[in-house]
C-alpha cells in the first residue's frame, strides 16, 4: 500500500558490498536491525540531550529521544504513505554520530579539531556505520543501503559547501548525490526529530525546575493545550496536568506536519521517490504559521533551558573535560589502546575524535579523572 512516491526495497540502489537478498526481511529492515545491535546505538543509553548523565534517571538519553523519534517518524511515514522500514532506520541511526555532553562535546570537539578538518555529527554518524563498526567478516560498517546512508548524511538537507571530511570518504565511495533533497522517508525522520526534542525538552526543563508551567502558558500551542487540559480535567494532579498537555502539544506538531506535508506531496505530483530528490525543495514540512509559533517556543528554550546557569556551568566543564582529552591524547598517544594509535598528526588526530566522539558521559568522565 505505499505510494507511487515512497522508496521501495524492490527499486535500493544496493549496499556497497552486495550480499543478496534474505528470505524474511526487506533490505531496510535489515538496515533498521543492524543499527539496533551496534555497538554505537548501545552507547547512545548513556549519552544525555541537554543534561549529563548522571544528573537524572529521569531525563532523556540519546536512546530515548532516537526510540521516540523512530515511533513519531513511523506513525508519519504510515499516513503518508510512505516506507515505515527505511524512515524508522535513518530515524534510529540519525544520532549515532553525537559525543559525549551533547552539542556541547559536539562543539569542543570540532574546535579540537579545526586544524584537522573539523567534527561534524552528522558526517559522524556516516562514518560509524562505514567505517568504525567494525564487528562482520565481509566489510566494515553496517554495509546499509544507500537510501539509508543517504538519510543520515542529509539529514539536514543538501549538503553544499564545505562536505566534512568524514562524509566526503564515504561519498568518494558511494556517491550520496549530496546536493539533492533526500527521499520523503528521511524528510519524516527529520522533521520527527524535531517534533520529539521540541516536546521533551519541555517536558526535561520542568521536571528539572528549571523553569515552571507557569511560565510557559504565555507560549503558542503550548498555553492552549494547557487551557484545553484545564477545561477537561479541572483540579488535575500536576503531573497529569503536565503530561496531558504535552501530549496534546505533541499532537499539534503531527496533525500540522501530516496535513502540511500531504497537500505539498499531492502538489508535487512525483511519480517516484527520486522525483522527490529532484524538486528541489522539501515535501515534508510543518506549515508556515506553526513553523513561527515553534521558533516563539525554541527562543523560550534557549533562554530558560540551554543558557540557565544550571547548564552552562555543567557545558564549560564539559567542554574542558572534551579539550583536555584531546590535548591529552596528541601529546601522548600511548595513552591511546593499541588500535586507536596511527601515524601522521592528522591521521591521528581523526583516530583521537573517533576515540572521543564514541565515549559516553561516564567514561569521558571516569577517564578525564583518571587521566
Amino acid at each position: 500500500m505505499l505510494a507511487i512516491y515512497a522508496s521501495k526495497p524492490i527499486d535500493s540502489r544496493g549496499r556497497l558490498v552486495d550480499e543478496g537478498h534474505s528470505a524474511h526481511r526487506s533490505c531496510f529492515q535489515r538496515d533498521r536491525d543492524r543499527i539496533i545491535h551496534s555497538t554505537a546505538f548501545r552507547r547512545l543509553k548513556h549519552k544525555t540531550q541537554v543534561f549529563v548523565e548522571h544528573e537524572g534517571d529521569h531525563f532523556r538519553t540519546r536512546l530515548t529521544h532516537s526510540i521516540e523519534v523512530a515511533q513519531v517518524a513511523r506513525t508519519i511515514a504510515q499516513t503518508l504513505g510512505l516506507n515505515e522500514e527505511l524512515t524508522e532506520a535513518v530515524a534510529l541511526a540519525h544520532d549515532l554520530g553525537h559525543t559525549p555532553f551533547g552539542h556541547t562535546g559536539e562543539d569542543a570537539l570540532d574546535e579540537c579539531m579545526q586544524p584537522y578538518g573539523g567534527f561534524d555529527h552528522n558526517a559522524q554518524a556516516i562514518r560509524i556505520v562505514t567505517k568504525l563498526e567494525q564487528h562482520y567478516a565481509e566489510f566494515d560498517g553496517l554495509n546499509l543501503t544507500w537510501e539509508t546512508l543517504e538519510g543520515i548524511a542529509k539529514h539536514n538537507g543538501p549538503v553544499v559547501g564545505d562536505i566534512p571530511y568524514a562524509l566526503a570518504e564515504a561519498n568518494a565511495e558511494f556517491d550520496l548525490e549530496l546536493g539533492t533533497f533526500a527521499s520523503a522517508e528521511a524528510q519524516v525522520a527529520a522533521l520527527a526529530d524535531d517534533i520529539a526534542y521540541n516536546n521533551h525538552d519541555l517536558d526535561d526543563g520542568l521536571r528539572a525546575g528549571l523553569f515552571s508551567v507557569e511560565d510557559i502558558l504565555h507560549l503558542p500551542i503550548v498555553g492552549r493545550c494547557f487551557a484545553e487540559v484545564d477545561a477537561k480535567y479541572p483540579g488535575l494532579a500536576p503531573d497529569r496536568r503536565r503530561h496531558e498537555a504535552l501530549r496534546r502539544v505533541f499532537g499539534v506538531m503531527v496533525e500540522d506536519v501530516l496535513v502540511e506535508s500531504a497537500a505539498r506531496l499531492a502538489a508535487a505530483g512525483a511519480g517516484s521517490a527520486q522525483d522527490i530528490r529532484l524538486l528541489g525543495r522539501p515535501v515534508v514540512q510543518f506549515s508556515g504559521l506553526l513553523w513561527e509559533e515553534l521558533k516563539e517556543i525554541r527562543a523560550f528554550l534557549f533562554g530558560h533551558m540551554y543558557r540557565h546557569e544550571t547548564v552552562k556551568k555543567m557545558r564549560v566543564e564539559t567542554a574542558q573535560v572534551v579539550r583536555d582529552l584531546f590535548a591529552a591524547f596528541m601529546a601522548e598517544p600511548s595513552c591511546l589502546p593499541d588500535d586507536w594509535q596511527a601515524f601522521g598528526e592528522v591521521a591521528q588526530a581523526r583516530k583521537i575524535s573517533d576515540y572521543i566522539a564514541g565515549m559516553t558521559d561516564r567514561y569521558a568522565l571516569q577517564l578525564h579523572k583518571k587521566l
